[in-house]
């Protein structure tokens, strides 16, 4: 169709995926990028869906919102449409429960339960929330790694000086020491703890 419409009529293909669309018809195309939309871009014109459309928004369901589209608006209206379908209200416990992502709550037990238990415990913790919730274990691990970036993550102004227990020869860097994962986890918190 597009090939014999081609001299009077112009066509826009949307994909997320341009291997998908084959070569024939990509050799006669004009690619345009588009890079994920910053919150504030997303954020009014979420509020005016959400206006127009007289669902009831929380504020933190508005980042929930925001954050887990990771710039996408049509990630963002659809999970927009199925939390308030699913739960009438848009908070951002329902957020994460419609979308099968880890709550906070579930992300702080785990990291307990890896810091403070045993690991044959802590794997059992872990694999019957998974297993309860529908957690899918990539998920796990990305706000894992949030958490842990926003919290080891170095003050605005550049790194802080070492204590001075860490400017001696004994203070070895984490990587040149064999310890096991939960303990590496426990030293780099209580890092991040220092001031």
């Amino acid at each position: 169709v597009i090939e014999k419409f081609t001299e009077n009529t112009r066509f826009c293909l949307i994909c997320n995926y341009l291997s998908k669309i084959i070569p024939a018809l990509q050799s006669r195309c004009t690619r345009f990028r588009f890079g994920p939309l910053t919150p504030e871009l997303m954020v009014p014109r979420l509020q005016h869906v959400i206006q127009e459309e007289g669902v009831d928004v929380s504020e933190d369901g508005m980042k929930a919102l925001v954050t887990l589209s990771s710039g996408d608006m049509r990630r963002a209206l659809n999970i927009l449409q199925s939390t308030a379908m699913a739960f009438g209200k848009v908070t951002e416990e329902n957020v994460y429960t419609c979308t099968g992502h880890p709550l906070k709550s579930d992300i702080a037990n785990i990291l307990d339960w890896m810091l403070n238990q045993d690991f044959s415990t802590a794997y059992r913790n872990i694999t019957e929330l998974k297993t309860l919730k529908g957690l899918a274990l990539q998920d796990i691990l990305t706000e894992i790694h949030l958490f842990a970036r926003a919290r080891l993550r170095p003050p605005p102004g550049g790194a802080q000086p070492l204590p001075p227990a860490c400017t001696n020869a004994h203070c070895l860097p984490l990587s040149a020491v064999d310890f096991p994962a939960s303990v590496r986890i426990k030293l780099l918190i209580k890092m991040a703890d220092i001031e």
